[in-house]
């Protein structure tokens, strides 16, 4: 069954609540204070059920909203989920303030669909009814509400609840007209604004709301924002009823386990966990009322979006004053974190005195951490604003160079999910570096970045064979994904050769002089001659022709190519005289299968200077173990 919530909207004592009552048979007013003072104070909700032109049923969900000047911020609390709206406007006092407020709040909340409805016209005479009729069109002319525009779309309906005069006709309008309203998105990420918090006996923690988006089942796990705590869904409740689900656009009640009502309150926000994030500030674009006063940059407002109320402050882009009726770029700064998505729409009041003066609509709730030049934030926010999937998608990429946007962090980006944002990427033209996105320019960028590296590395170092890829990576400055994509690429280009853990340009190795290779060959021959009794390596080095830097390299170079094999800090071997040790040492274990000291010195010709070092070389090597003085040779 489709459900459609429907909203009321309109000046105090217009006669909202009773238009509810009259068609549904639930009184709206469920506070003691509102049935005591005869107003309503907070937002009320009813349901029943319409029969469509095509033999199926909707069913409405009524959300009731207070009239007064006082009690705007409730009634703001309650429209930010409806489909369509009834602006109540009594025949006997026709459009007054609170009627031009509700009307501009549902405007700007881009409400599409809606009906008026003349109120009270038991209370007039016809002639006077067919004035306050031609008042009321002229003052909707132009809007979603244009009754001159298609009747049909946009009827104008005079009712009775008390008589009960119109209220067929006003019955058959909703159903023709909800039946035409678009659907919400089921399959979306779930997101339910909370509206009210209570204590239900046998059932504990329940949650109300309208669910703008998504599906949420029982025995899900959801995450408050902006808390960040992690609940489970007990229980569903859709339109007072029990359900195994509620879906986009049904009325919805929640019985949450771990959770106290302390810890939830209106404005908070239930959605899928692991999927979005606080933001205490967002790109928006800012659309001023013609009745308001000129809106400077930086001023604090009132900020409402679906039930969340918080102060922000406003900066404009380009501009240091939005004229009424006009409208800019802006970023709007939270004193506390907020959920807000992509397409939210808002409202902004004054801070004082508080009037409603303008909304929006959140084009970004991720904008870049560091400044940035005004021209291009502006062409950002236009592509968010006008561009295709597809394109802003891109866009969001690109503006994170080579570092990329990660899968997991689109949802919150774009309110997508992550399965959306990959069938986006092709025509996006995206390169996927799992699991990473980066824009083509971006990557092409980090390859020739990777390259002129390299170059300038084996440049400054002619005696080493390449480059370590960690090196490497903390020199572009990449993420280990965007990184390793770009290095087999590269590599896959033949642009780059990969050897072990050592990177380096085709045909670039080791370069040596003629005093240098020189120099090499004297190192190489001075430790393959000496045997044990090795010279020490600053001895070497000293007589060589090469400066102490090159000659450094050398032995280095030796070292990596173990030609050369290092046991302490002050000792350096020839491979070929280890090897011959190792040799020795493993025939004596059929004779003597344990040495000491003194029988290693007597073997080797060595002082215990080498002597010691060299046996605990063994015991690395696992040639010998250490018992007690001794060696065990294994």
């Amino acid at each position: 069954m489709k459900s459609v919530i429907v909203g009321t909207a309109g000046h105090i004592d217009h006669g909202k609540t009773a238009l509810v009552r009259a068609l549904t048979g639930i009184d709206a007013d469920r506070l003691e204070e509102e049935k005591r003072r005869g107003i309503t104070i907070d937002i009320g909700f009813a349901h029943f059920e319409l029969p469509a032109a095509d033999g199926s049923r909707i069913r409405i969900g009524f959300v009731d909203v207070p009239g007064h000047e006082r009690f705007v911020r409730n009634m703001l609390a309650a429209v930010g989920g409806i489909d369509l709206v009834l602006l109540v406007i009594a025949a006997d006092e026709g459009i007054k303030p609170q009627t031009r407020e509700h009307f501009d709040i549902c405007r700007l909340l881009a409400i599409r669909r809606g009906i008026t409805v003349l109120t009270k016209s038991d209370a007039v005479d016809a002639e006077t009814l067919e004035v306050v009729r031609l008042e009321v069109e002229d003052y909707v002319r132009g809007s979603f509400l244009d009754t001159t525009l298609d009747v049909e779309q946009s009827p104008l309906v005079a009712v009775s609840s008390l008589t009960g005069a119109g209220l067929d006709e006003l019955k058959s309008a909703l159903a023709r007209v909800a039946s035409e309203v678009a659907a919400k998105n089921s399959a979306a990420l779930a997101r339910l604004p909370i509206d009210r918090v209570f204590t239900m006996k046998g059932f504990g923690t329940v949650v109300t709301g309208t669910l703008v988006a998504g599906t949420i089942r029982k025995e899900e796990e959801l995450e408050v924002f902006p808390a960040g705590k992690r609940v489970r869904v007990r229980g569903v409740q859709v339109h007072g009823s029990p359900a195994e689900a509620a879906v986009a656009g049904q009325r919805t009640a929640l019985n949450l386990a771990a959770v106290t009502t302390e810890e939830l309150a209106r404005g908070m926000t239930l959605a899928a966990a692991d999927t979005f994030h606080s933001t205490s500030r967002v790109d928006a674009l800012l659309s001023l009322l013609p009745s308001a006063k000129p809106f400077k940059d930086g001023a604090r407002v009132h900020f409402h979006a679906y039930t969340t109320e918080s102060i922000a402050e406003a900066r404009l882009y380009g501009t240091k004053q939005l004229k009424p009726g006009d409208e800019a770029y802006a970023q709007l700064r939270f004193a506390e974190p907020i959920l807000l998505l992509p397409g939210d729409r808002f409202i902004v009041r004054q801070f004082s005195p508080v009037v409603t003066i303008g909304g929006g609509v959140v084009l970004d709730g991720s904008p870049a951490a560091r400044r940035q030049r005004v021209e291009d934030a502006i062409a950002f926010l236009k592509i968010m604003r006008d561009g295709s999937p597809a394109q802003v998608l891109a866009a969001r990429v690109a503006r994170r160079g080579a570092t990329g946007l990660r899968l997991d962090d689109v949802p919150g980006e774009m309110n997508i999910r992550r399965e959306e944002a990959m069938k986006l990427a092709p025509p996006a033209g995206l390169v996927w570096c799992n699991p990473v996105l980066v824009a083509p320019a971006a990557y092409a960028e980090a390859k020739a970045d990777a390259l002129q590296s390299l170059r300038k590395f084996h440049d400054a170092n002619p005696l080493v064979a390449g480059m370590g890829k960690e090196e490497l990576r903390d020199r572009v400055n990449l993420g280990p994904e965007v990184f390793y994509s770009v290095l087999g690429k590269l590599a896959e280009e033949k642009k780059l050769e990969v050897a072990g853990e050592l990177v380096h340009l085709p045909g670039r190795g080791v370069v040596m002089k003629d005093e240098e290779a020189e120099s090499k060959k004297i190192i190489e021959q001075a430790f393959a001659s000496a045997g044990l009794k090795v010279p020490s390596l600053k001895e070497v080095l000293a007589g060589l022709k090469v400066d102490k830097i090159r000659a450094q390299k050398i032995v280095t170079l030796l070292l990596r190519d173990k030609v050369l094999i290092k046991i302490s800090e002050e000792l350096v071997f020839h491979q070929s005289a280890l090897m011959d040790l190792r040799r020795k040492i493993a025939a004596l274990k059929s004779t003597t299968p344990r040495i000491d000291v003194a029988h290693f010195k007597d073997m080797t010709g060595v002082s215990r200077k080498y002597a010691i070092p060299l046996l605990e070389y063994l015991d690395r090597e696992r040639v010998t173990r250490r018992v007690g003085d001794a060696r065990e040779i294994l």
